[in-house]
């Protein structure tokens, strides 16, 4: 029997579905270790939070290596069993108005790409010795703002978000002969505190369950990709949108 702890990197921990995330994998016995931007939170529910977190911005590529590096020092066996990309920006214009093409700068295209989608690439490429390993997995969080036009979402943000989906098919078909599976999920609109206005009341008219998700209720399709139960799951993009999509 397999005694190791198993162990998950996870972006985008400091809130929403990266908190439910966490506090799910760590409930089921993993060993989390929470990446952000922001310093680690004494209001974060799970053990081992403050040695087990590490302050990195994303779209800082070059400050990647390092990163990559410190995350694994983390792992005592050299062995990573799922990387889960969740992190992710989506820049309002004046008012939280949604950016369109004529309203989005260089630098933003920039910065959005870098987090959503460069960064995720580059992790992969990082640690994909680590996870080959473990014969783990890798989920990455898109949208269904990446396949359709959003009245919330950004130009930029939609655009990475398609192409994640995509560079998840790539990445499907490329480490598969390594035994590393990857997958994504798509979420609608779920119930966490950067909802835009208004949000709730879309949700109501647009989605056929006439509800938010929940952030657990993403937490718990991450847990089952990442799981023996998914074994024969790659190259999947799982949308969690309460039939938003059909």
């Amino acid at each position: 029997m397999e005694t190791r702890q198993k162990i998950l990197v996870l972006t985008g921990a400091s809130r929403g579905i990266g908190h439910a995330t966490a506090r799910l994998f760590s409930h089921e016995g993993w060993r989390v270790i929470t990446v952000s931007r922001h310093a680690f939170s004494p209001k974060c529910p799970w053990l081992a939070g403050p040695q087990d977190h590490l302050q990195l911005d994303l779209g800082d590529i070059g400050a990647l290596p390092h990163g990559i590096a410190e995350m694994q020092s983390r792992l005592p066996d050299g062995k990573l069993d799922a990387l889960v990309n969740n992190a992710a920006i989506s820049p309002k214009g004046q008012g939280g108005a949604r950016l369109g093409v004529l309203a989005t700068d260089p630098s933003t295209w920039l910065q959005v790409f870098n987090v959503n989608l460069f960064a995720v690439a580059l992790l992969a490429k990082g640690l994909i010795d680590n996870i080959s390993s473990a014969n783990g997995s890798i989920v990455n969080v898109t949208s269904i703002a990446g396949s359709r036009v959003h009245p919330y979402a950004g130009v930029a943000y939609a655009a990475s978000k398609a192409g994640l989906a995509a560079l998840t098919r790539e990445m499907a078909a490329e480490f598969a002969p390594r035994g590393v599976r990857v997958n994504a999920i798509s979420p609608g609109e779920i119930d966490t505190a950067i909802l835009s206005p208004g949000t709730a009341a879309f949700a109501d008219r647009e989605v056929p369950m006439r509800r938010l998700g929940r952030p657990e209720e993403v937490a718990s399709s991450i847990h089952f990709l990442c799981s023996d139960a998914a074994s024969y799951v790659n190259g999947a993009e799982l949308h969690i949108n309460g039939g938003q999509h059909v």
